[in-house]
Parts: C-alpha cells; structure tokens; sequence
C-alpha cells in the first residue's frame, strides 16, 4: 500500500520559515508528480504547490509565488516545501499528494494518493 508521510509542521511566528517533507514509499516515485494541499479551519483544502516528475517544472498558487518553494529528491523518494515569510494566513493542515502521471497539476481530484498531514500555525 503506498504511503506517504509529512512532517516537518509545527508553530511559528509571522515572518518565520518551515520546511515540510513528505516521504513515499510503495511507489516508484520518479513516475509521478507531486503535490502541496492545505485546508484551513471551517475552508475547502486548496493547492498550494506542484512540481513534475523530474523536478524541472514547478507551479504555485499566487498567494505563496516567491515566499514557497517545492522541490523533490528521487533518491530519497521524499518531496520538500520550504516555506519563508510565513503570515498568519499559511496556518492549515498540509497534505502532499502523489498524481500518477509526470506532469503537474492544480486540481485534488487530479492526484492518486494523500499523505496524512501535518499542522501549520503561524503566530502573529
């Protein structure tokens, strides 16, 4: 069964960074695209971020453009978001998902597999 596992979450303040790890298994994770959700309390789970296959096209929502940026290991099977110039909006529950083609995509129900996900809360 292919898992994925984030990580990474936890408490910041406003103007502070994370970086979020989402780590596969059980899946040959060069063949497929990889992505960045979060859901905030009481909101529907929006995108956030994707990167293709290889890692040589990305695409973000506009409201992180600049200040987040996913990247991904095929070695480690394990997909990254750093995140910097965190504000109180980023709080939400993260998900990686994994989309079983190699080209990136911006809808939820265009993935395969979610991981569980992992709590962000930026203090102000």
């Amino acid at each position: 069964q292919v898992q994925l596992v984030e990580s990474g979450g936890g408490l910041v303040q406003a103007g502070g960074s994370l970086r979020l790890s989402c780590a596969a298994s059980r899946l040959t994770f060069s063949g497929y695209a990889m992505g960045w959700f979060r859901q905030a309390p009481g909101k529907e789970r929006e995108f956030v971020a994707a990167i293709t296959w290889s890692g040589s096209n990305t695409i973000y929502t506009d409201s992180v453009k600049g200040r987040f940026t996913i990247s991904r290991d095929n070695v480690k099977n394990t997909a990254y978001l750093q995140m910097n110039s965190l504000k109180r909006e980023d709080t939400a529950v993260y998900y990686c998902a994994a989309r079983g083609q190699r080209h990136a995509a911006m809808r939820d129900y265009e993935y395969d597999y979610w991981g569980q996900g992992t709590q962000v809360t930026v203090s102000s």
